[in-house]
């Protein structure tokens, strides 16, 4: 029952005069295979940009699709989590009665560290370059 509750209450924030079906593709960048069991999330932006309370998760299919009707005109913060790829985010404009959203999702890519190959974990890596002279020391 409280779940019903709070559907209906999520619904009434998203209810307005124009709305769209919206579907979503997910897809691998790299070869552009689809992503199952991706999470689409859907969360509506007020007229100043922020994000506003409630929203939806969805899961793709095997396909890489999933869809959602009913959701007002106006901007649409999308994210999208899947194990194993970056997570992305995106705000879209919804100004049409039908959109279909393809996202293509990245590998993660490498972290940057400020130890070098040379150095061991725990050693900083010595600079380049000497520090700067302070005004009371000679040129070398």
């Amino acid at each position: 029952m409280a779940a019903v509750l709070v559907l209906v209450m999520a619904t009434a924030v998203w209810a307005s005069d124009e709305s769209s079906d919206l579907t979503f593709v997910v897809l691998r960048d790299y070869n552009g295979k689809p992503i199952k069991n991706a999470s689409v999330i859907l969360h509506p932006v007020n007229n100043k940009g922020k994000q506003e309370r409630g929203g939806f998760e969805l899961k793709t299919d095997t396909d890489g699709k999933t869809s959602f009707n009913g959701v007002p005109y106006g901007v649409l913060r999308v994210q999208v989590l899947a194990p194993g790829f970056q997570t992305y985010g995106e705000d879209y404009t919804i100004s049409q009665a039908q959109m279909t959203i393809e996202i293509k999702l990245k590998r993660p890519s490498g972290q940057f560290s400020v130890y070098d190959d040379k150095g061991s974990a725990g050693t900083p890596k010595t600079p380049d370059k000497q520090p700067p002279a302070t005004p009371d020391q000679k040129p070398q």
